[in-house]
């Protein structure tokens, strides 16, 4: 019988298994090819995250770099000056304009002899399109190419952040203009500070770093429309959000401390500077040697100075001062709230609040008695942009829900431009009264050892003129006295403050942020 036209013989059957055997192996080993292949991209995965782990860990806790982090000894004088810029409305509605600190500069340069070493965080004339702006960067190179016109031998040191080059992708022509005349120029090098950011940080030390800056800028300058394109490279490392955010202006007469740049999108904006002689000159010189010699540009003079004394004063001297950097700023800010308790003052004029340590600390002085009273920027503009309120708005509602309403908070009647002010003044009603000034906003990345920083510590006894000149400006401008200098905390609060509070969390628990 005919079992089928393709009968199975034994010899079909044997080829048929073969070749399901080789088809079964090579199944095998495809599926052990793509296992193993599957292996090793999760071995250099993890490899990769364990890398990326450590480095986060190293750039946020490395060391320091020598003569950062610094506080000088405790240093008696006679005198520490106060000055102050402020815009406001005035009783008739117009702008007006107070402006003591750039007049001084100027006038610092004009008679110094020997050397001035600056070092400035924002000094640019870039803005946007639509804006004009005084002339203010403009101002000071002027000044600084006729000091060493005038006095030929004198030294010029000018320190800066690399944001005035837009990271690299084009030259800043006022700087260019001042190197050219034999002015020390010096891009700080950030990279050896920490890391504020350590998880996008850590990716750009891995993959992007190596590629460097250089290049022509072709996206658009967010920070000013009508500054020079930015290469991406730039922008990239931008994003790591570090700076030398100091202010200072020293000579062999005398040294300024100041919470304001000179910047032509900044010209308008509130700000406080403190002005002190005598051997403390010596600490501020040696700490900008150290922001220098993070760029390896060697000395900034080529000889010591011969700092001059400070003018004779009548008695003993009674004001203690400090010259503070960086993560000391965060030490001497905490003990000063410490220290206040029943019938103390805390004044804060402050453009940026925003670090928890600080903010606990104000609640347990308010607690204990002590009455906290903090003048904020209301973070509604940025040099003539709109802002969202993050995070003074959000931290003004936490501290008034967390205290019952007892802290007192208004904000800066500002404009088009910033209350850019860093001052705490601790008026304390028996000893000496401590005032804290300078660069420094009081966040996690201006106080936690990653920006350069610098402010001036000073105790204040109460008879000295510094405390009625100190007391006297908060006063003027928390009740308002001749202007619209301040407005309730209502004033920016809202139902949506609540929102902004949970994005101002994540952003500070990511890193990603520019406070």
């Amino acid at each position: 019988m005919n079992q089928g036209r393709h009968p199975v013989t034994p010899e079909k059957l044997q080829i048929t298994l073969a070749s399901g055997a080789i088809t079964a192996s090579r199944h095998k080993r495809q599926t052990q090819f793509f296992l193993r292949r599957r292996s090793r991209l999760l071995l250099a995965l993890i490899l990769l995250l364990l890398w990326l782990a450590g480095v986060m860990i190293y750039q946020t806790h490395k060391p320091l770099p020598p003569g950062l982090s610094a506080e000088s000894p405790a240093y008696k004088v006679s005198t520490v000056a106060f000055w102050h810029d402020l815009t406001y409305q005035d009783s008739s509605g117009k702008q007006a304009r107070e402006e003591q600190i750039l007049p001084r500069i100027l006038q610092i340069i004009e008679e110094s002899r020997q050397f001035l070493v600056i070092d400035l965080f924002l000094f640019n004339n870039y803005t946007h399109t639509d804006q004009q702006f005084p002339a203010v960067s403009r101002q000071l190179t002027d000044k600084l190419l006729a000091q060493k016109a005038a006095y030929p031998a004198m030294e010029i040191a000018f320190i800066t952040d690399e944001v005035n080059t837009n990271y690299g992708s084009a030259p800043n022509a006022l700087l260019e203009e001042m190197r050219a005349a034999g002015i020390k120029i010096i891009m700080t090098d950030v990279d050896g500070l920490r890391d504020s950011t350590p998880a996008y940080s850590a990716v750009w030390r891995t993959f992007i770093q190596w590629f460097g800056q250089s290049g022509t800028g072709w996206i658009p300058n967010l920070m000013a429309s009508g500054g020079p394109d930015i290469t991406a490279r730039s922008y990239l490392k931008l994003l790591n959000v570090k700076a030398n955010h100091r202010k200072v202006v020293l000579s062999e007469n005398t040294a300024l401390i100041s919470s304001g740049n000179v910047h032509d999108a900044s010209a308008y904006h509130s700000n406080i500077a403190l002005e002190v002689q005598g051997p403390i000159q010596e600490d501020i010189l040696r700490s900008e040697q150290a922001a220098a010699n993070l760029s390896g540009a060697g000395p900034l003079l080529s000889k010591p100075p011969e700092f001059k004394p400070p003018a004779a004063a009548s008695g003993e001297p009674s004001l203690e001062v400090r010259y503070l950097t960086e993560g000391k700023v965060y030490k001497y800010a905490l003990d000063g709230i410490a220290a206040a308790g029943p019938g103390d003052v805390i004044w804060m004029g402050m453009f940026y609040l925003a670090d928890d340590g600080i903010i606990d600390a104000l609640l347990a002085a308010d607690a204990r008695g002590a009455q906290v009273r903090l003048l904020l920027d209301p973070n509604q503009n940025a040099f003539g942009r709109d802002k969202i309120g993050i995070p003074n708005r959000p931290v003004a509602m936490d501290l008034d829900r967390r205290s019952e309403g007892n802290i007192l908070i208004r904000w800066y009647n500002t404009g088009e431009e910033q209350y850019h002010s860093k001052l705490m003044f601790i008026a304390k009603a028996s000893g000496d009264s401590t005032l804290l000034g300078g660069s420094t906003n009081f966040t996690a990345r201006n106080l936690d050892d990653y920006n350069l920083e610098n402010d001036l510590y000073v105790s204040v006894p109460r008879e000295q003129p510094l405390y009625a000149e100190v007391e006297g400006y908060f006063n003027r401008l928390w009740n308002n006295e001749g202007a619209e200098y301040s407005l309730p905390l209502t004033e920016y609060q809202s139902d949506v403050t609540w929102l902004k509070y949970i994005l101002y969390r994540i952003q500070t628990r990511l890193g990603f942020t520019t406070f």
